[in-house]
């Protein structure tokens, strides 16, 4: 019998499908939600607050609405913030699911979801970064954009 070596593999295309499903079903679930309640109100696991504040310990430009309003991916995914993404994720790997679950964050807060305004990260990532964005007020410009067209149509 022969070792797997991951780093020679094809990816299957259904196990790529499977993922590309479920990344769009969870962005299209994130997205109803923002547009629909009003952001601050919303609860996205039981763990907000541990989230919250650990984001915060690792992250204090994220205080700042500008650093949490427009990501920088190049920051996010440059080694140094490789490393300080690895030491905010990590202690989530046993504490929520699917915490490592490649999901799409908006780069641009105040922007719907689009091929230019979205940036592949882990879903513990997306938590941590939306929590705090819902928190400071930073999504309201989506949700009252889509009040507003409701309201018109």
């Amino acid at each position: 019998m022969s070792s797997f070596d991951p780093e020679t593999a094809q990816n299957a295309q259904e196990i790529e499908m499977s993922f590309a499903v479920k990344t769009v079903e969870h962005l299209e679930a994130y997205e109803k939600l923002i547009t629909g309640i009003p952001p601050h109100k919303l609860k996205l696991t039981p763990l907000d607050d541990e989230l919250h504040s650990h984001l915060l310990e690792i992250f204090p430009e994220f205080k700042f609405e500008d650093a949490l309003r427009n990501l920088d991916e190049d920051d996010m995914k440059s080694a140094r913030g490789k490393e300080r993404w690895r030491s905010f994720i990590m202690p989530y790997e046993k504490k929520l699911k699917d915490y490592n679950f490649g999901t799409l964050v908006r780069r641009d807060a105040e922007r719907g979801y689009t091929e230019d305004n979205a940036i592949l990260v882990t879903r513990v990532q997306f938590f941590g970064i939306e929590i705090a964005r819902n928190r400071a007020g930073l999504n309201n410009k989506v949700y009252e954009d889509a009040q507003a067209k409701k309201a018109s149509s």
